[in-house]
């Protein structure tokens, strides 16, 4: 108990740091493949080295960061075969969880997904108009947060804790269709409208389908 505020404290910081570095990461900022040198981390985003070095390797354990052979750290690459494994495990794990979350769902879940859906479509209509760096950031997160929301009634923890660890591995992909304009905004309103029907109307191999499609398109596969 002696020690239990300054371990929160230093948790806090961690967190706070894994953050602005994934989203780094995600916007393409930190590079595939990138070397990431303590000293230069440190005078970008802050904290210790004992905080940075904790930082890296809860970055690592979500397969963002690798460790390399010469006890440094650098930027997970960013090939098409990552992409391609990136984007079986969204598939196996999103699937499984919605599937759950729409049996097990209350009222309550189903209208926060309608809620995320609608957050979701107003934070489109934003980075459609105005196009920069602070509507693509609420962009993905009310993509991150509809993800979420779907699976949040999955009942599993280690399950939507796979779902955050690979859509996170994702984000950086479906950025970069974002910044090359390769994103297709009416089939994606499209077919959020079927998937908020399909909740709505509890069928499960309609919504199921849907988001595949969704994850897909998400990933530019």
């Amino acid at each position: 108990m002696l020690f239990g505020g300054r371990r929160s404290e230093d948790e806090t910081v961690v967190a706070m740091l894994a953050s602005a570095i994934r989203r780094d990461i995600s916007f393409g900022v930190l590079r595939p493949d990138q070397k990431l040198k303590l000293d230069a981390l440190r005078q970008s985003y802050g904290g210790s080295n004992h905080s940075m070095r904790e930082t890296l390797r809860m970055l690592t354990s979500e397969g963002l960061v690798e460790a390399t052979n010469q006890r440094g750290f650098r930027v997970t690459s960013a090939t098409e075969a990552d992409l391609r494994d990136i984007l079986l495990m969204r598939l196996e794990a999103e699937k499984l969880a919605l599937a759950r979350s729409l049996e097990n769902g209350d009222v309550a879940w189903e209208a926060s997904v309608i809620a995320a859906l609608h957050a979701l479509s107003r934070a489109e209509a934003s980075v459609i108009n105005s196009p920069d760096d602070v509507t693509a950031l609420s962009w993905d997160e009310a993509c991150c947060d509809l993800t979420l929301t779907l699976v949040a009634a999955s009942g599993s923890p280690r399950l939507t804790a796979m779902v955050v660890q690979f859509y996170n591995q994702s984000r950086r992909f479906r950025l970069a269709l974002l910044r090359e304009g390769r994103i297709d905004f009416d089939a994606r309103a499209g077919r959020q409208n079927r998937l908020r029907a399909a909740i709505v109307a509890r069928d499960t191999k309609q919504a199921l389908s849907l988001w595949e499609d969704e994850i897909h398109a998400d990933l530019g596969a």
